[in-house]
This record gives C-alpha cells, sequence and structure tokens, in this order.
C-alpha cells in the first residue's frame, strides 16, 4: 500500500469503525471517533511503519486495486496468531471473489511472516462476510452478545 493510499485507508478507517461500533450498540455516538482513533493511535504507534504490521492493497490480476487489507501481530510478531485487523473490498467489486482470493494470499503472507493461524473479527450482523471467513475455513471460536435495556 502506498503511503498516500495509506492515509486515505487510515481516516477512512477510523470513521468506518466508530460507525460500525456504533450501529452495534458498542459505543455511544457522541465519543465513537475518539475512542476509535485513539484504538488506531494504541496500535499504530508509528502508523504505517509500526513493526509487525502489514498494510496491503487488494490488487486484481488486471493490476485494479479493489480493496485494503491490514495484518498484524495478536500478541508477538511472527508467532502464534496473526490478525486481520481490517479487510474491506470495495463495494463495486464485491460478490466477485475478489475477498477470498485475499484471504487464500494472505495465508502464504502469514505463514512466511512466522505464523501458525489467523484470526479475525467481524460484526455478529455482518452474515455476508461471515459466511464468507467460514466458507474460506475460518471458524467461530467466540461470539459476544449484549441486549440493551430501555
Amino acid at each position: 500500500m502506498t503511503p498516500e493510499a495509506w492515509e486515505r485507508w487510515h481516516a477512512a478507517s477510523i470513521l468506518a469503525y466508530a460507525a460500525d461500533k456504533v450501529r452495534v450498540g458498542a459505543w455511544p455516538a457522541e465519543d465513537a471517533e475518539a475512542t476509535s482513533a485513539a484504538g488506531f493511535a494504541s496500535l499504530l504507534p508509528a502508523g504505517q511503519a509500526t513493526a509487525g504490521h502489514e498494510f496491503r492493497s487488494i490488487v486484481t490480476d488486471a493490476g485494479e486495486v479493489v480493496g485494503t487489507l491490514w495484518l498484524g501481530p495478536l500478541r508477538e510478531t511472527g508467532r502464534g496468531t496473526a490478525f486481520i485487523y481490517d479487510i474491506e473490498i470495495e463495494e463495486p467489486f464485491r460478490g466477485q471473489g475478489h475477498g477470498r482470493s485475499a484471504l487464500l494470499a494472505l495465508e502464504a503472507l502469514a505463514r512466511d511472516l512466522g505464523y501458525d493461524a489467523i484470526g479475525l473479527h467481524v460484526f455478529g450482523d455482518n452474515d455476508v462476510a461471515r459466511n464468507l471467513y467460514r466458507s474460506a475455513g475460518y471458524i467461530e471460536t467466540d461470539v459476544d452478545m449484549r441486549k440493551p435495556l430501555k
């Protein structure tokens, strides 16, 4: 991912993550953007140059950028589980197999980086993504649930 693409991705991802957390009722709207920005800053103290983190553009065989991917250590770089912090296929390119192809290519990258597993988080209301991950061999290991009291 180029530095320019990373800057665009970073700004958009902070807003998107905040919106997702508000949508599912995990965060109040008034603090969501600041909470998201603080989380990103904590995980990425050196931005794109943060050691152990990989930022990739998802590109077709024809060279067209169709999405983005952020992979990093869950605990220790190059050991145990690599974590997909973010993967997104741009709206016009969804449903064409790009996500599945990216997940498959990611397996080789994670192995080359020394990991023996890949983990991720998916919001419970994202049935399309959950089905993709299951069909790509990922298993649900935990399910958090919440009931708002009114």
